[in-house]
């Protein structure tokens, strides 16, 4: 009998406040059915899914077992050290780099302003998280939520607000598997029939030397703008030469295909398991997936008005299709197919694909330059 109690103790079935694991447990099954069914970033939301599983299987706690994420001696707290102390965002931007062609917006570099425009959703959720009670380095790795870029959102977090990197990084990546959901009502609501219609010219073909110089030139504008950015722009240019260069393909395909793939796993396990229930399911978790979703979808308008606005100063036949200001946000490439399907719905030979890759690729530059400036403010004070 003694056996038997000691065996019901330490199982999952016993422990208090049990229902808050269950409400997780539902939660991870919701992120791997949309996954499957949806196919809303199956690479990401199926290992953040089933890491919430594995996250919220109840156990004693300080009973030596060592099995949770928080618990120091742990397999789970050792793989989330990559996360906890900012190491495998910069490793996957070195992916993203070497996958990366910056040809759209080398053809048509006005596009850069697109993907800045977009980040007035990081810094206006900033001073609402301030205006709720938040510390500004919360509300400032809060903020980097609207830039729709999970590894920077994780970056800044680890760095600003470790306290709250499961709630932040879990509303990042939710909104960015969310983007053909949250988006489209915006863009219709946004721009008339007519600026919808709008055809771009063809981009230039852009030669090999330019993409070559470009990420030399953009890591030292960048990075001397925004040091702070430099463990993840560093990674993103050096990846990105690695694949131009034209003589390292063997790096740049270890880059683009088995490193960033293995990063993607332990990442979105690890940032799943975060979200413990005991730890995760708290009053300012709501409130940072609230402030996400409007952070998102400011970003997405700010993008569409300023092509709008630019729009003002471009004669008829030069003109940008808002559409793609969308695109700023930095969810690569799901924010531009966005932009091509919803323009494809109402002009089905406009293929807008090319242009909004421009402020696509701007707008991770972009969102880890604001991550650059917010982290060196707040930990050079």
């Amino acid at each position: 009998m003694e056996i038997f109690l000691t065996f019901l103790k330490y199982s999952g079935f016993t422990q208090p406040d049990i229902w808050k694991n269950l409400i997780m447990i539902a939660i991870g099954i919701f992120f791997i059915t949309l996954a499957i069914k949806k196919d809303y970033e199956p690479l990401l939301l199926i290992p953040i899914g089933f890491g919430i599983l594995i996250g919220n299987i109840p156990f004693v706690l300080n009973a030596n077992l060592r099995l949770g994420i928080y618990e120091e001696g742990s397999v789970l707290y050792y793989l989330y050290f990559g996360v906890s102390k900012g190491i495998y965002p910069p490793l996957i931007f070195l992916g993203i780099g070497a996958l990366t062609d910056f040809s759209a917006l080398l053809s048509n570099p006005k596009l850069v302003l697109l993907g800045a425009a977009a980040q007035v959703g990081i810094f206006l959720t900033l001073l609402g998280s301030l205006a709720l009670g938040f510390t500004p380095q919360e509300a400032a790795a809060i903020g980097i939520i609207g830039g729709a870029d999970g590894p920077t959102a994780i970056f800044t977090s680890s760095m600003l607000a470790p306290h709250l990197m499961g709630a932040i990084a879990i509303a990042a990546y939710s909104y960015m598997a969310l983007v053909p959901v949250i988006q489209p009502p915006i863009m219709k609501l946004l721009t008339t029939e007519k600026e919808r219609l709008i055809r771009m010219k063809p981009s230039r073909s852009v030669p090999r030397s330019e993409k070559i110089i470009f990420p030399v030139a953009a890591l030292l504008i960048t990075c001397f703008i925004a040091p702070g950015a430099l463990p993840l722009l560093g990674m993103l240019f050096f990846g990105n030469i690695l694949k131009e260069s034209g003589v390292t393909e063997r790096l740049a395909k270890t880059a683009g295909t088995s490193l960033i793939d293995i990063v993607t796993i332990l990442l979105g396990l690890t940032v799943g398991a975060s979200t413990q229930a005991q730890y995760f399911l708290t009053p300012k978790s709501i409130l940072i997936f609230t402030l996400g979703a409007v952070s998102f979808c400011i970003a997405t308008a700010g993008g569409i008005l300023f092509a709008k606005f630019m729009n003002l100063f471009f004669k008829e036949g030069n003109k940008i299709n808002p559409l793609i200001g969308a695109a700023g946000v930095s969810a690569v490439p799901d924010s531009a197919r966005v932009v091509q399907s919803i323009g494809r719905l109402y002009d089905h030979d406009n293929y807008l694909l090319m242009h909004a890759l421009g402020p696509n690729v701007a707008g991770v530059i972009g969102s880890a330059t604001a991550a650059g400036i917010l982290l060196s403010y707040f930990l050079g004070k």
